[in-house]
């Protein structure tokens, strides 16, 4: 066993993913045997009493269609919700049934993407994740697709996976989909070969990758996986990509799928989901000046290096950083809303708190609640 399949069988705590298209029956509903096979080998891997699993799991969606007499995923929001809020509960009866032959218990833990960007909701999150861990419970974690607007297509959970991984402190990411790793062309077809390891973005950067899976249950494809093993490696997580029917030899560490090592190291949780997953709801220019601020610097935003603003937005909301040219430079996370910037614009904080009160000397966004972004 190399050093890197070593590091996977002792991985101690995993998160897994599993898409829609692993769970289901080809009209949509949920295939019993399929959560079965899963379930078994997710209890084995965990059976030592040493590995915590947290498992999560797309299908509320796919699981509703057939309930409501719906032939294929339905392409508006509002049928998408109503099939989610009745398939959510029966995807978690199942897995609660079939982990129950094991005497496992399952937590249900619902998120959206502003779960994971709030101070106050990704603590929680994380508290009630460890938690149910520490309790013997296996989490199961799905998109609240209900209620979800974005999110709901959000990459099949892939990248929700990712930034879940950051948030439990993975030692592991496994994600299962239709196809047994990543290929170097498409797997359907002859002289194409298995990628076994990489080690870093310069090793796949030839190679095509298309969207693997089957079409009409799930929204995610390979595309979306390989993204989300990018930003979970570069969060310090390895990842190992494989078919869902091989779930258990990789977590056992055998030599089966992809194995992403891991390429940089942790960072804030929320920051993690700034960089990758959130959706501006505004954006600030920034002069010169201020631009090397925050991205050479690592300085915080002051209103005086703000040239302008757009969009609707609250305090507390992800907003984009631009140059004059309306490049995006960072992300962060906003402390005033948007009808209050204007007054502030290209005034320092000791003006603004001498006129408008001590409230306004401060950051319009805070260096620990921005990230830059590269390239």
């Amino acid at each position: 066993m190399t050093a890197a399949r070593q590091s996977v069988a002792e991985a101690q705590r995993v998160v897994v993913k599993v898409g829609s298209s692993s769970l289901t029956t080809a009209s949509g509903g949920l295939d019993a045997d399929r959560v079965d096979a899963l379930v078994d080998a997710l209890a084995k891997s965990r059976s030592g009493g040493e590995r915590e699993i947290v498992l999560v799991s797309s299908g509320a969606i796919a699981a509703g269609l057939a309930p409501l007499g719906l032939v294929r995923r339905p392409k508006d929001l509002a049928r998408q919700q109503a099939a989610a809020s009745v398939g959510q509960g029966l995807l978690v009866a199942r897995y609660t049934a079939s982990f129950a032959r094991y005497g496992v218990r399952v937590g249900q833990v619902l998120l959206t993407s502003d779960d994971m960007a709030r101070r106050a909701h990704h603590r929680n999150a994380s508290r009630t994740l460890d938690q149910l861990l520490a309790m013997g419970a296996l989490p199961v974690v799905n998109e609240n697709d209900t209620v979800a607007t974005d999110e709901i297509r959000f990459g099949d959970n892939d990248r929700l996976a990712a930034l879940v991984a950051h948030l439990v402190h993975a030692d592991l990411l496994v994600l299962l989909s239709d196809v047994d790793g990543l290929y170097d062309g498409d797997p359907a077809k002859p002289g194409t070969s298995r990628i076994s390891e990489v080690a870093g973005p310069a090793d796949i950067e030839h190679v095509q990758i298309g969207s693997a899976g089957k079409a009409g249950v799930g929204t995610g494809g390979m595309v979306t996986k390989v993204e989300a093993a990018r930003i979970a490696a570069a969060a310090g997580i390895p990842v190992v990509l494989t078919s869902a029917s091989q779930a258990g030899d990789a977590l056992a560490g055998r030599a089966t799928g992809t194995y992403f090592h891991r390429t940089g190291r942790r960072s804030a949780d929320r920051l993690l989901w700034l960089q990758h997953a959130s959706e501006p709801r505004g954006a600030l220019t920034l002069d010169d000046g201020a631009v090397r601020a925050v991205v050479e610097g690592r300085k915080s935003l002051l209103p005086a290096g703000i040239a302008s603003v757009e969009g609707d937005f609250a305090a507390g909301d992800p907003v984009e950083l631009r140059d004059v040219r309306g490049r995006p430079v960072a992300r962060g996370l906003v402390n005033f809303d948007a009808k209050e910037l204007p007054q502030l614009l290209g005034r320092s904080t000791r003006d603004l708190a001498r006129e408008l009160g001590p409230a306004y000397e401060r950051e319009v966004v805070h260096r620990d609640d921005l990230v830059p972004l590269h390239g």
